[in-house]
C-alpha cells in the first residue's frame, strides 16, 4: 500500500513538473526523443521530460542595434554609420532548427550588408536619399534571413560621422551657398525697386501734378515730428530762378 501512495504521488508530481505555460507572444518547438514533433500555441501544454524537450520562441519585434561601421562611400569619403533593424520571427520551426542563434546571425549579416551598400553611394547620395538606401538594406538583410524563419520590418540609419575635415568643407559649402542665395535675392529686390521707380518715373512725366502731391505728402510727415528742418521743395527752385531770370531781363531792358 505504501508503494502504491509513493508511485501515485511520483507520477502525480512527474505531472505536475511536465506542465508548461507559453505566453501569447510565445511558441514551443517540441521534440520528441530528438525529432521535431510541433509548434505548440499558446497556453498550457505538458512536455513529457526526457522523452520531449521544448525550446520557447519569442514572436514579439526585436530591437537590434548595428555597431558603428567604418565605410568608405563611393566618393572616397570615410564615414562611421550605425544603424538600427528590427525583426521578428515568423517561423518557430526554422527558427530552431535551421539557425544556430538567430540573434547573431542576423546581426552579423546586417553590419556586412550596411558596409556593401552604403559603399556603393556617393556621400551625397546618402545624406539626401536615406530612406531609399534604408530599403535597399532592410530588403538584402531580408532576403539572406528568410530561410531562418524571420522577417526584417525595418533597417533605420541612425548616426552618420563625418571626418572633421569634411565637417568644415561642407560648412564652407553651405555657407558660401547661403551667400549666393542673399546675393540672389538682393540683387531680385534692386531690380523690382528700379522698375518700380521706372514705372513712377513714367507716371511723375505724364502728370505733373502728382510730383507736387508728393512733395506735399513729404513735407506733411516731415512736420508731424515737430522739427526745425527747413524744407525748398523743386519746384520752389525753379519759380525763385524764374523771378531772377524776369528781373535780370527787366534791368537789362531798362
Amino acid at each position: 500500500m505504501y508503494f502504491i501512495y509513493t508511485v501515485g504521488i511520483a507520477v502525480l508530481l512527474y505531472l505536475i513538473a511536465a506542465i508548461r505555460v507559453l505566453k501569447q507572444y510565445e511558441r514551443g518547438v517540441v521534440f520528441f526523443l530528438g525529432k521535431f514533433e510541433g509548434v505548440r500555441g499558446a497556453g498550457i501544454t505538458l512536455i513529457f521530460f526526457p522523452l520531449q524537450q521544448m525550446v520557447r520562441v519569442s514572436l514579439r519585434t526585436v530591437t537590434m542595434q548595428i555597431p558603428s561601421q567604418k565605410i568608405i562611400t563611393k566618393d572616397n569619403v570615410s564615414i562611421d554609420i550605425a544603424a538600427v533593424a528590427y525583426y521578428h520571427i515568423s517561423n518557430p520551426e526554422n527558427a530552431v532548427i535551421v539557425i544556430e542563434n538567430v540573434y547573431n546571425a542576423i546581426n552579423q549579416i546586417s553590419q556586412t550588408t550596411v558596409r556593401n551598400v552604403v559603399g556603393r553611394f556617393s556621400l551625397d547620395q546618402l545624406l539626401s536619399d536615406t530612406a531609399g538606401i534604408n530599403e535597399q538594406i532592410k530588403n538584402v538583410i531580408d532576403k539572406h534571413t528568410e530561410p531562418w524563419g524571420t522577417q526584417v520590418t525595418a533597417v533605420e540609419i541612425k548616426d552618420i560621422v563625418l571626418p572633421d575635415n569634411m565637417q568644415r568643407a561642407m560648412a564652407k559649402e553651405a555657407e558660401a551657398e547661403r551667400e549666393r542665395r542673399a546675393k540672389i535675392v538682393a540683387a531680385e529686390g534692386e531690380f523690382q525697386a528700379a522698375v518700380k521707380l521706372g514705372e513712377a518715373a513714367d507716371i511723375i512725366t505724364a502728370h505733373p501734378v502728382a510730383l507736387q502731391l508728393r512733395t506735399l505728402q513729404t513735407m506733411a510727415e516731415i512736420s508731424i515730428e515737430k522739427n526745425s528742418t527747413i524744407i525748398f521743395p523743386a519746384q520752389f527752385m525753379t519759380t525763385v530762378q524764374d523771378a531772377v531770370a524776369l528781373m535780370s531781363k527787366d534791368s537789362a531792358s531798362k
